[in-house]
């Protein structure tokens, strides 16, 4: 039944190709006066890992949650039990739970919430093996986003890294300073 770790395809997060992204998002926060939490189930806390991992993030990042167990994303973030039944843990309603409950617990203006399915096992034909959902809240406005990744268990959960790291970095700075670049003409 055990299976060693050598007999994965492992498609390893590379921090160091993350750095200028992490950096330009702790940047982007540190000006707006604002911190980041978040609240992992499937990445079990590989984005805090990878927000941490640069020099001088605890100026803006504040905390995480790693809610791997229903019972977790219940007393930790406070999603409704009644969600969790109706519409799984693997959900746009749990993440968004989760989102919003991250930014009350922590009193971060920014939260990231993953839930997904990395495998091998426990995938459906509604939510196969690769099925991430993410929550996405900023400065009171949250939202939920499904993504589709290929691999094994550690690619899809490195790609929902990524994807987190990406997100961020696209709507704290890209966005940021497109709407900059609109009010100077």
């Amino acid at each position: 039944m055990s299976q060693s770790f050598s007999t994965f395809s492992r498609q390893q997060l590379d921090i160091n190709g993350l750095a200028e992204q992490i950096l330009a998002v702790g940047e982007a926060l540190r000006q707006k006066g604002w911190s980041v939490s978040c609240a992992e189930s499937c990445t079990g806390g590989g984005v805090a890992y990878a927000l941490t991992s640069v020099a001088g993030s605890s100026d803006w990042f504040n905390q995480s949650y790693v809610t791997y167990s229903n019972q977790a994303k219940q007393a930790l973030v406070g999603v409704s039990a009644e969600t969790l039944e109706q519409f799984g843990a693997v959900s746009a309603e749990t993440v968004h739970e989760m989102a919003v409950g991250t930014a009350q617990q922590s009193g971060a203006q920014c939260t990231a919430a993953i839930s997904g399915i990395a495998g091998p096992g426990g995938g459906s034909d509604e939510k196969p093996v690769g099925t991430v959902w993410f929550g996405f809240h900023f400065d009171g406005v949250t939202d939920t986003i499904r993504r589709q990744f290929d691999g094994d268990r550690e690619a899809v959960r490195t790609q929902a890294i990524e994807f987190v790291i990406a997100t961020l970095h696209h709507r704290l700075v890209a966005e940021y300073h497109r709407h900059d670049e609109i009010k100077k003409r």
